[in-house]
Order: structure tokens, then sequence, then C-alpha cells
């Protein structure tokens, strides 16, 4: 793809640029350690660059590279706009703004609580709550769910014309998606009953009470009536999280979200990412694409390359010799490094083929495959993530 300067008017190519250019959100997702936030950050850079508007890149990535990377300092749950400054240093002329946060989960039940409780007092008494804070802290796919949560919120605000999401790193990349399901199970959970029924029926609370005195005494005085108080607050915002987990559920699904899921070549990304596809697709949601991002250059698999190879190992002394004479080494050291760079090519050689046979699977399950090359070195600034970009629609 190349990123084109303002004063120039050429339409979209087709590829991830186009994508970016039809929809208004965008879940960047896949299996942990792909390089979902690079991919995320370089997809906003590419969209402000060549088709303008307000881009927002939400991230919860915990190593907090986003911002590093971006030069935008630290990261928080208020979007940050990257400092046109700080484009223009890359020699780019932006048609947008391209901003930035990360999603702090404390911050995030805050908003929760202040939004879906039914009145000022329900508010207040969850937010100066002792347990609240742990609780909250402690839930399962917690991220998931507020990200999926925040994701509505800012799109619904209509401050942004593209939201870009790069969702959290999960054991199960499904995770993100089923987070609006399981805040409607919770509200209807037996669990949720356990802890609230003593404390509504007169009735179970008499036949119940010495089993409480006996866990008071192991568990601490007032121990789960601390809890069953605190979650008969949670209950009274049951309405709201439910109502709003279900119009969450419906984003997902709206033709202007897409999905693009990153992977890498290896075996466990390849297959985490063949089932999310077809998982997507089962759920009626709209992939956009599949990254397959460090990707060896296709030429080591060639015939001529392997036939370089050979010959390295088998160089003449004389040619060893002008070599090192070249670069004011040792012969012997520089021998040895030729001859253990050509006997290690036929494995990278045999992991390229490999990756080609993956790229071809995951190329069967989307619109659009892109593939990103092993670069030097981590993506540490603007540069890096335009050398990235540049890749999108090649």
């Amino acid at each position: 793809m190349a990123l084109r300067p303002k004063s120039e008017a050429a339409p979209a190519p087709p590829g991830l640029d186009a994508l970016l250019a039809s929809k208004e959100m965008v879940l960047v997702c896949g299996s942990g350690g792909v390089g979902k936030t690079t991919i995320a950050a370089a997809l906003g850079l590419a969209a402000v660059v060549n088709q303008g508007g307000k881009v927002l890149v939400l991230t919860v990535d915990p190593a907090r590279r986003l911002a590093d990377a971006l030069g935008v300092g630290a990261l928080g749950n208020r979007a940050t706009r990257v400092p046109a400054a700080a484009l223009e240093a890359s020699a780019l002329a932006p048609r947008g703004e391209l901003w930035a946060a990360m999603l702090d989960t404390k911050a995030g039940w805050d908003d929760l609580i202040r939004r879906h409780a039914p009145n000022a007092e329900v508010r207040d008494s969850v937010l100066s709550n002792p347990l609240y804070q742990n609780i909250t802290g402690r839930f399962v796919h917690s991220h998931d769910y507020l990200a999926m949560d925040q994701l509505h919120e800012l799109h619904a605000s209509g401050r942004f014309d593209l939201i870009i999401v790069d969702t959290p790193p999960s054991r199960n990349a499904l995770d993100v998606l089923d987070a609006p399901g399981r805040m409607k199970e919770f509200f209807g959970s037996r669990l949720l009953k356990w802890l609230t029924l003593p404390y509504r029926s007169r009735l179970f609370t008499a036949a119940s009470k010495p089993f409480y005195q006996v866990a008071d005494r192991v568990l601490g005085s007032r121990f789960l009536q601390d809890i069953a108080e605190f979650f008969i607050l949670f209950q009274a915002m049951e309405s709201g999280f439910v109502a709003h987990a279900r119009e969450v559920e419906h984003v997902l699904v709206d033709p202007r979200t897409t999905f693009v899921i990153v992977s890498t070549l290896e075996a466990a990304p390849t297959h985490e990412a063949s089932y999310l596809a077809r998982e997507l697709r089962r759920r009626d949601m709209h992939l956009g694409a599949i990254v397959a991002n460090r990707v060896l250059p296709s030429g080591i698999t060639s015939k001529g390359s392997a036939t370089s190879a050979r010959k390295l190992a088998a160089l003449d002394a004389d040619t060893v010799d002008r070599v090192a004479e070249a670069i004011d080494a040792d012969p012997d050291v520089v021998g040895s490094v030729l001859r253990e760079v050509a006997s290690q090519f036929h494995d990278t050689a045999m992991v390229a083929t490999r990756e080609s046979e993956r790229c071809a699977e995951l190329g069967a399950l989307a619109p659009l495959l892109v593939s990103i090359p092993l670069l030097a070195g981590d993506a540490n600034d603007i540069a890096d993530l335009l050398a990235i970009a540049e890749h999108f629609d090649t």
C-alpha cells in the first residue's frame, strides 16, 4: 500500500485500505503474542494518512507498547490525540486525526456503574462498597467485557469516524465475542441468586442463620453479608447491564463492523485463527481479512536459493580468504560462519514451506489475506509502523 501525501487524490486501492474506508469499527483479534497491538496501530496510521477523519485505536495491551510507538506517553481510559508533529516528523501529511486510548479496567467499571445505576444512592453505595474494587478486578473476562462496552460507547458518541480495537490477549480468542453474553448470564445465574436470597427471604434467613453464624466466625464478621449486600446493589443495575450487553452484541454483527484476525504461521496460532474465522462466519459476523504476521520471505523456498546454499557450504579456501580480507576478519572464523549459515538454510527453508501451506489454509477462510514479512526488531516508533503499513495492500 502506498501511503499517499495529502495533496494526492488517488482512489483507495483494493485491500486493507479499502476495508478501512468502508467500515466504522474494526476489531483486531487473534491469540496472544501474534502482534495484534502493532497491526492495530499500523491500521490506524494507514487510515489517517489515506482516508482522513478521526481515527481511534483502543488497546488493552498490558505492555503499553502502543503508546511508546505513537509517541503519546502514558495512555489512559480517555482518548489522547497523537500530535500532528509526530506524524509530520515521519514525512507524512495526514488527512485526519489519530487518537489512542488504553482500557483502564478500574476506570471502566466506574463508568459502567455511573451509567447503569438506577439512582445516585445505588451508584454511590456501589462505588464506596469495600468489596467493589476487589471483586470487579477479579471478574473473569473483565477486560473482554469492558473492551466491548467501551467500543459501543465510543461508537455511540459519534466522536470518531473509525474505531480500531486491539482486543485483549486471551487463551481463547472467542472470549471477547462471548463477553456480553456472559454478563447477561451472570445476572440470571444461580450464584447471584444464592448470594442474595438469604437477605431477600425472611424464611430462608431464619433457616440458614446457624450456617451464616458459623461462616462469619470462620471467615470474619459479616463476611457473607457484606458480599450479599454488594450483589444486591449490583443486581439493582441488572436491567441496564443486560440491555447494554444486548446492544453490544448487535454492534458485533452490524454491517459497519468488521474483524481482522492476526496470526503468525506457527501451528498453534494458525489453528486458533482458523477456528476463530469459522466461528465468526457461524455467528454471522463479518470477517474482513486475515493478517499473517512475521512471514519468512517466499524466495527462501526457491530452487535457486537451495542451490546457492549448497554452493556456500562448499566454498573453496581461496574464496573464503577473499571474503575474510574484504570484511577484515579471521578466515577460519569466516569459513565457520559461512558453513553454519549454509547448513541452517535447509531448516529455514522447511519452515518457510510450512508457512506457505498455512498461508494457503488461512487464505481459503477470508476474503483477503495479507502477509507481513518478518522485520528486524519490534515496532518502536511511527516509522516502524509505516514500514508495516506499506505491506497492507501488496
